[in-house]
């Protein structure tokens, strides 16, 4: 089981954005005795004074303003923005709802039936996606059917090694374990993730890594409208050992 940092990268804080590297492994938020990104970075940030307003009982926002508008799924890796104002929070959370929120992902994928190429050509995903009720998944649908909706993806492959394909995904709409699906349906699971067909047994831990990580995010700062563009490196991992080229 992969061990978990006691204190997270801040990659950058402005103007109310606190932007973290998310190791995979932890969760963006959970329940009470479950750490999480949520409760590192409040103690990271705020100190004793979490621990005093939960024994006084104040559970809202302990120690200080927190807002969680960006989440990603627990074995992946990468940027995560937070805000540390309200006024960042809800800029961000319409940013994100009117699609002005920009990301780049990079997945190892293992081809099952497809061709290992890698040729710079653009790909896009047109799917519509539906989340399992009652189950932590989701399934590729015809659109007919109630609660799908549409997901799309911008990628192109970048390179070969051992028989795995690296690519750059670019999603244009945030729905659940989307990218993760998508190239799962596509005959490339993405290393690791036994969810969605990956054979690799690195995924039997609730701490478990996949070979996802949001590489980069770009946004609008919240108090000058300036666009802001952060990146954050690969993980120290086995997963990533054979991608040099893109730490």
């Amino acid at each position: 089981m992969t061990s978990l940092p006691l204190v997270l990268e801040v990659l950058h804080h402005r103007s109310g954005v606190l932007a973290l590297a998310k190791p995979a492994g932890l969760p963006t938020q959970a329940v009470p005795g479950i750490e999480s990104v949520e409760g590192l970075i409040r103690r990271q940030l705020f100190g004793e004074a979490v621990a005093v307003d939960l024994a006084a009982g104040r559970r809202r926002h302990p120690g200080g303003f927190l807002g969680i508008p960006h989440r990603l799924d627990r074995p992946v890796s990468g940027v995560l923005l937070l805000a540390t104002t309200p006024r960042a929070a809800r800029q961000l959370s319409r940013q994100f709802e009117r699609r002005q929120i920009s990301k780049v992902y990079l997945a190892v994928v293992e081809p099952i039936a497809a061709d290992l190429v890698a040729d710079e050509e653009m790909f896009e995903w047109r799917d519509v996606i539906r989340k399992i009720p009652d189950e932590a998944r989701a399934e590729i649908v015809a659109t007919d059917i109630p609660g799908g909706r549409e997901a799309i993806t911008d990628g192109r492959p970048l390179a070969v090694r051992g028989g795995r394909l690296l690519l750059e995904l670019h999603p244009r709409t945030g729905r659940t374990h989307q990218l993760r699906l998508q190239a799962a349906a596509r005959g490339l699971p993405i290393v690791g993730d036994q969810l969605y067909g990956s054979a690799d047994k690195v995924a039997n831990s609730a701490a478990s890594s996949l070979a996802l990580h949001a590489h980069m995010i770009s946004f609008q700062d919240p108090e000058t409208g300036e666009p802001v563009s952060i990146c954050c490196p690969l993980p120290e991992s086995p997963l990533w050992a054979d991608w040099p080229q893109v730490r």
